[in-house]
């Protein structure tokens, strides 16, 4: 089952004061990110952030899932949860801070 726009729409508006947040559609699925940083995925309607120590710290009491077979597992943030901006907001700026920054991409050759 894929991700449905609506559930996209809904999770950027909670997020909207995230400078620099985007996703981007993969496989019917999405990925989250912060100023290119990918913080996690959004699969079959469910919110799965990459697991670092300053989210664990902030959201102890989420489990651990695995948003496609064969994943790492991340914390499962339910639906009964976004509901709290304030909180969903804290829970990506400290993922995201936790994480190194992306590799450069190395240039095709001709």
């Amino acid at each position: 089952m894929a991700t449905s726009a609506e559930i996209i729409d809904f999770l950027l508006d909670q997020l909207s004061s995230v400078n620099q947040l985007s996703t981007r559609r993969m496989f019917g699925e999405y990925c989250v990110y912060v100023s290119g940083k990918p913080v996690g995925f959004v699969c079959d309607d469910q919110l799965y952030m990459k697991i670092t120590p300053a989210g664990r710290h902030v959201a102890p009491q989420l489990e651990e899932g695995f948003p496609y077979p064969g994943a790492k597992p991340y914390l499962l943030v339910t639906a009964d949860r976004w509901e709290d901006r304030d909180w969903l907001i804290e829970l990506v700026l400290a993922t995201y801070g936790d994480l190194p920054d992306p590799k450069p991409r190395k240039k095709r050759k001709a």
